[in-house]
């Protein structure tokens, strides 16, 4: 076991954390809103993490090798913020006094991006526990290749009681417990409380029993939250345990030290006011009419300690003036050369194109880690050459995620955190209602997390409503920053493929089980465009819009519209959000000034922004084959004729 570190000035630490417990108090009561009773129990446990055990440099916050903190309860961000300040990451007392206020340094949960020194955007319960198991992860497997000389941190989890009830830290606790991650090391702050009352109205889980039956090294605790060494001595001795993941499970008093508010379920929110927080400051012996109470020894004490890490970090880079494309995740080569090209008349589902096109570029992408949901090959994402990530061997580029769809996304979220990896998860479209949150917080992270989703449509067939998506492409659609591509052919999907890559942020492909054709004029290059025209004609007198597996319906409809003397323009709509990008002049140069007619083969939602119709399936699906399904709810050229036949009548 590591020996603790040699204790400072036990009177320092005793203010630092008092100087914790009244910001944390503080904070929220002037913003009037905010939780204060978790941060305060924890703050021990925080002030030995940042002055004892995590290795950083707040003059780098972004240095590869440093020891990741996520803060999962991330409703307690005020313990993480007041610490952010002590250390010298570059928050002030008055972004403190700004807590949860517009424009803020000091958001009401973790933003990354937004606050030097914070990992993950954390608040959705549950979310910030399996994103740290993606971290540990990315970890491991660089790790694996690069050795410790380069690569040598841990990640360290706070949860509570609301992330272990969380049925997505079900899943990812069970993929880190079969992988042995030794580097995830979770902290359980098991204050027996909730919103609602004591956890006993509503929990009576063993969390030493679960977690050890998913594969974890498990030491219980008990109640030493205000004890320093013990804590040091327990995260030491986590890091000592290389071939499982640690939970420690410490029992916390929400609200500690208040002499009125100590274990009552209202300090989970917002309770200490004028009264509450003057009693638990004299309590601490903290000045009870001084807000914000930072004094300047104990600043100036916190800031030595954490500037320690600068000479850390210099000497990693000293070591290592050129970090490996493999840690920085760049490309090596010409990955857009090696897309594969498809020949008109060609017939091949876009899910086989983009296995394809993930072949082709794995090469050239070091960092790249592919999985699926128990789906692996049925969603394009099991790689030809592909080597698994297993139970204590990580250099793996090949993850069997397992029926954990939910996890899976998350834990793509820690990876792409993490840094030196760029995941791609597969699962059948219908299933990207598990993944939702976590694909939200991707796009609000903005993370280079790419969904490969199939079977994307009725044309799944006998497998029947419940695996025919109906309403998810406009669901996927719905989130901001999240580029949905849905390809016409081969060679849209290769298209799709260069737009992921060169994007800062998530990407979904929307893939076809079935065969699609390779058609005439699809252009790999204009994708990125989000729509272009595929076929034109001189003076038309109706637009045809279409994405995806519909787009051939469009094209033999213009064909035989044009035969009936209706001159008719095609329009490939592979992604309205790359749509949506263009200036005004530019997507109406593509759309045209006839009218509009649209189809896809899902709810017609968010197709009237473009079309005055919209052929669309509104209703859930049928089991039956596949071409019968598609047939009988309309997706069909004749269907397609006789309603752009109407809609020209129409408009006279």
């Amino acid at each position: 076991m590591a020996a603790p570190t040699t204790s400072t000035d036990a009177s320092l630490d005793a203010r630092a954390i008092a100087t914790i417990r009244g910001i944390a108090m503080d904070a929220p009561h002037a913003a009037k809103s905010g939780h204060q009773g978790t941060a305060m129990a924890l703050a021990p446990l925080a002030h030995v993490l940042y002055s004892r055990v995590m290795n950083y440099d707040p003059s780098a916050p972004d240095w590869y090798d440093r020891d990741r903190f996520v803060l999962s309860p991330g409703h307690a961000s005020i313990l993480q913020y007041a610490l952010l300040h002590l250390a010298g990451f570059g928050l002030t007392l008055d972004d403190l006094r700004d807590f949860r206020q517009w424009k803020s340094a000091t958001p009401g949960h973790p933003e990354v991006g937004h606050t030097a020194g914070v990992e993950i955007t954390t608040g959705p319960l549950g979310q910030g526990f399996a994103t740290s198991v993606g971290m540990a992860m990315a970890e491991a497997r660089l790790r694996a290749h690069l050795g410790t000389d380069v690569v040598d941190h841990y990640t360290w989890t706070i949860c509570s009681d609301g992330d272990l009830a969380e049925g997505i830290s079900h899943e990812a606790a069970s993929l880190a417990g079969h992988l042995g991650l030794g580097r995830l090391i979770c902290i359980y702050d098991d204050n027996k409380i909730s919103i609602d009352g004591p956890t006993d109205i509503w929990l009576t889980d063993d969390p030493v029993g679960r977690f050890e039956a998913y594969g974890w090294h498990v030491v219980d605790l008990g109640d030493v939250g205000e004890d320093l060494d013990a804590l040091e001595a327990a995260l030491l001795a986590a890091k000592d345990v290389t071939d499982k993941p640690s939970m420690l499970v410490l029992r916390t008093h929400i609200g500690t030290p208040s002499p009125t508010l100590t274990d009552d379920h209202a300090a989970h929110g917002y309770a200490f006011q004028d009264e509450e927080i003057a009693e638990a400051k004299r309590v601490m012996g903290l000045d009870p009419d001084t807000t914000f109470q930072v004094d300047d020894d104990l600043l100036a004490w916190y800031r030595d300690i954490a500037a320690r890490g600068a000479a850390r970090r210099e000497a990693w880079q000293a070591a290592n003036p050129t970090p490996p494309a493999m840690l920085t995740g760049e490309a090596t080569g010409d990955w857009q050369g090696a897309l594969p090209t498809y020949e008109a008349g060609d017939n091949i589902a876009t899910r086989k194109a983009s296995n394809a096109c993930l072949d082709a570029i794995a090469p050239h992408f070091p960092s790249l880690i592919a999985g699926g949901a128990d789906l692996t090959g049925n969603t394009g994402v099991k790689l030809a050459d592909g080597e698994p990530m297993a139970t204590g061997s990580f250099g793996g580029n090949q993850v069997f995620y397992g029926v954990r769809e939910h996890g899976m996304a998350a834990v793509m979220n820690g990876m792409a955190l993490h840094g030196g990896a760029l995941p791609v998860g597969g699962t059948f479209l219908v299933f990207s209602d598990y993944c939702r949150p976590s694909i939200r917080l991707a796009a609000l992270s903005g993370l280079n997390v790419i969904y490969s989703f199939t079977h994307d449509s009725v044309g799944v067939g006998e497998d029947g409503p419940t695996h025919q998506p109906i309403e998810h492409v406009a669901a996927l659609r719905a989130i901001p920053d999240l580029d949905v591509f849905r390809p016409a052919d081969g060679t849209e999907t290769a298209g799709a493929w260069a737009a992921a890559l060169s994007h800062d942020g998530p990407t979904a492909l929307v893939l076809s089980r079935q065969n699609l054709p390779v058609l005439d004029a699809t252009d790999a290059a204009k994708v990125a465009d989000g729509g272009y025209v595929l076929v034109d004609a001189d003076n038309a007198a109706i637009t045809l819009l279409g994405a995806g597996s519909e787009v051939q319906l469009c094209i033999e409809a213009a064909r035989r519209l044009g035969e009936q003397g209706h001159a008719a323009r095609v329009v490939s709509m592979p992604s309205f959000e790359r749509f949506a990008g263009l200036d005004a002049g530019a997507r109406a140069e593509v759309l045209g000034t006839a009218p509009r007619i649209a189809i896809e083969a899902g709810v017609s939602q968010g197709w009237y922004r473009y079309a005055d119709d919209v052929v669309a399936i509104d209703r859930f699906g049928a089991s039956a084959p596949g071409s019968t399904v598609m047939h009988e709810l309309g997706m069909n050229v004749n269907n397609l004729v006789d309603r752009a036949t109407a809609l020209l009548d129409a408009k006279g």
